[in-house]
């Protein structure tokens, strides 16, 4: 029963990156849309676009390393 429990863990901690990717994606979006309406904006945007990406990628990072602690730490007997 344990062993199913770590397997959902895994499982549950791997989602994240899926989550990460859309997230990424409505960055990308809604910058592209801001940029459209007001190209001036553009240099500055460019900026905040970026600590976005950062903060996404930073829980897409994290996922797996959850992912592989409860798989390889938590070991079950």
């Amino acid at each position: 029963m344990l062993e199913g429990a770590k397997l959902m863990g895994i499982g549950v901690a791997t989602i994240a990156s899926v989550e990460a990717a859309i997230g990424i994606g409505n960055i990308l979006s809604s910058s592209t849309h801001f940029v459209v309406r007001n190209p001036s904006f553009a240099k500055k945007l460019f900026g905040y676009a970026i600590l976005g990406f950062a903060l996404t990628e930073a829980i897409a990072s994290f996922a797996p390393m959850m992912a592989f602690l409860i798989s390889f730490i938590f070991k079950i007997h």
